[in-house]
């Protein structure tokens, strides 16, 4: 027994340096019979240090997968991307620093692991599905080997709820953004077309809430084919009326809603569908000018500012700064533009610059804003107060961007 004892006894005292040295040749008929362990087995065991276990066991959970890439991209880009990216929407949950640690690319299909520092930093990272780089929206998932109930008790499983997705472009909600009763099919769409220039075709008629252009898992090139949904559900119909049939190259598109809908366009949506068919019809004009246009064998372009509807209207032509400077013709203006405004659609507010007291001019003065719920009202009142005249002048009726109305900028440019 005393030889038995000194074998176990030098096996527990091995120091724990990443490998167990050879065991050695117990006596024959003693040690095989109280510990047949296979000695094979035991000699080729590592040990790993803590951390290095850890990590090993997080991996799964901490790895993204970053399909459709451009053609250009390799490790050090889709690291440095990645990377800034997760700084700029506030989603490095293990503090400052690089998120990624390390990144697989598979050039022949177009598509890479990337393994960030953390669960919850990965689990952020999901958040960038349809994120824009180097030109083309990429799908961002989870690999394969993700277990979610391993993954569970190693950290949070979704985004952070407050990360700052508008920092890179990306709309909060768009995870799914393009699904939904309003959701559109795009399809006939050129396969050289980039996510970019399909994505500024459709915003021709507003701001997306939603979009995904389909393509090969393998290839990561694209189907000629997608969804997209619309921030203003009301240009659903009318974007769908305008785009389908268009011919793109050699291509014809085929624009529809994706769910069961009759798709019949509003009577106060026309005027909507027709300002889009006269630019589309402008644009081709152009094309056979020989002017340069952004997309190449396309009859369509897109003018910059795109002047799709918003729910505020900006007339001109309507009020003299004599008139505003007086406080009775203000308030008779006022409610005149109230009454007037309100037979369009449901009215929020109508706003007119003064001039300042001291006589300055501010931005804004001289011209009327009528806020309406929705585009509806705007249209409308569109169609009935432009070109008409009043006081002898010819009436001016262009939408007004949301953002720079809400936050009291009134000297912005209209889009007529």
């Amino acid at each position: 027994m005393a030889v038995a004892c000194f074998h176990i006894y030098c096996f527990l005292s091995v120091p724990c340096t990443g490998q167990l040295p050879g065991i050695p040749q117990p006596l024959t008929g003693i040690l095989p019979t109280m510990f047949p362990l296979p000695t094979p087995q035991l000699g080729s065991m590592s040990v790993m240090p803590a951390p290095a276990m850890t990590q090993q066991a997080t991996r799964h959970a901490r790895r993204v997968y970053v399909g459709g890439l451009p053609p250009m991209a390799n490790e050090q880009t889709i690291a440095t991307f990645f990377s800034h990216v997760m700084t700029a929407i506030g989603g490095n949950a293990a503090g400052p620093g690089d998120a990624v640690v390390n990144v697989y690319i598979n050039h022949e299909k177009k598509f890479a692991f990337v393994e960030m520092r953390s669960v919850e930093e990965a689990s952020n990272a999901m958040a960038l599905d349809g994120i824009i780089f180097e030109g083309v929206s990429v799908r961002v998932r989870r690999p394969t080997d993700y277990n979610p109930s391993l993954a569970a008790a190693l950290g949070p499983s979704h985004p952070h709820p407050h990360l700052n997705l508008a920092a890179v472009g990306l709309t909060p909600g768009t995870i799914g953004g393009a699904e939904g009763p309003d959701r559109i099919f795009v399809g006939g769409l050129p396969y050289y077309f980039t996510d970019a220039q399909i994505k500024e075709l459709l915003e021709s008629f507003g701001p997306l809430r939603g979009f995904d252009v389909v393509k090969d898992k393998d290839t990561g090139n694209s189907k000629g084919y997608g969804f997209c949904a619309y921030q203003d559900p009301s240009v659903t119909d009318v974007a769908c009326a305008a785009l389908n049939g268009l011919k793109m190259g050699d291509k014809t598109l085929t624009v529809r809603r994706a769910s069961a809908s009759t798709g019949q366009i509003k009577p106060e949506q026309e005027l909507i569908l027709q300002q889009a068919q006269q630019h589309i019809a402008m644009q081709k004009m152009a094309l056979q000018a020989g002017n340069a246009l952004p997309f190449p064998g396309v009859g369509l372009a897109l003018a910059a500012p795109a002047a799709f509807p918003t729910k505020i209207l900006c007339l001109t032509e309507v009020v003299s700064i004599d008139e505003l400077r007086d406080d009775e013709e203000y308030s008779e203006i006022l409610q005149d533009m109230r009454e007037e405004s309100g037979k369009f659609g449901s009215l929020v507010n109508v706003i007119i610059p003064r001039p300042i007291p001291n006589g300055e001019l501010i931005p804004g003065v001289g011209k009327v804003f009528l806020e309406y719920t929705d585009v509806t009202g705007s249209t409308r009142a569109k169609a009935a107060l432009h070109g008409r005249k009043f006081a002898g002048n010819i009436v001016t009726a262009a939408y007004y961007p949301e953002d720079k109305f809400s936050m009291g900028d009134y000297g912005a440019e209209a889009m007529v």
